[in-house]
């Protein structure tokens, strides 16, 4: 009869395999040196998870966000822009910013052609958009394009990230994240509070 899993053993592998992927980046991971940082064998990776690209979609998943639980309570504009204020500080911020230099990593290898996180990828982020579009719509129901203004504020968003992790300047690339966030949203409409 085969073992079961040790979830908390499990969990501590996944952790542990963000940490790797966020000191040591992603390309050309292999399990050996992922085994040895996480004092396990390639074998017990191969047990947990079953091949190395699904160590990293499981890993990967524990660092998606809840994105419907984000919005969930979105009823007017000016709560929305103070969500998504909060959500830059969080991921641009702390330990946050580790999970958020893997995330990215990610994103980028999903651009290449045959990639395996290519599924993934579209995943979190046709998620993303989705719930923000959502949003927009229960904000305003005429909005004439709020696809098009997730679009525009997921990939900006994106983008100030990368800037942020690769020039240093917090302080520059804050302002900027402000002013996308700001001027990207729809104003409040009348008699919103």
């Amino acid at each position: 009869m085969a073992r079961t899993h040790d979830l908390a053993r499990r969990s501590e592998l996944l952790a542990g395999v963000v940490d790797y992927i966020a000191d040591r980046g992603l390309a050309g991971l292999s399990l050996r040196p992922v085994a040895e940082y996480l004092d396990t064998s390639s074998r017990m990776l191969i047990h947990y998870f079953g091949s190395k690209e699904a160590m990293l979609v499981a890993a990967l998943e524990t660092q998606r966000p809840d994105v419907s639980a984000l919005f969930s309570d979105i009823d007017n504009v000016e709560l929305l822009r103070e969500r998504l204020l909060e959500a830059w500080e969080s991921n641009s911020e702390g330990s946050s910013s580790r999970s958020t230099r893997v995330v990215l990593q990610v994103l980028a290898e999903a651009a290449i052609q045959g990639g395996p996180f290519l599924d993934y990828a579209q995943s979190a982020t046709g998620d993303i958009v989705r719930e923000l579009a959502r949003s927009l719509r229960i904000i305003n129901p005429s909005h004439h394009d709020p696809e098009a203004v997730a679009t525009i504020l997921v990939s900006g968003v994106r983008g100030l990230l990368v800037d942020r992790l690769v020039t240093g300047d917090h302080d520059r690339v804050d302002r900027c994240a402000r002013l996308l966030i700001e001027q990207t949203l729809p104003a409040p409409l009348t008699g919103e509070s």
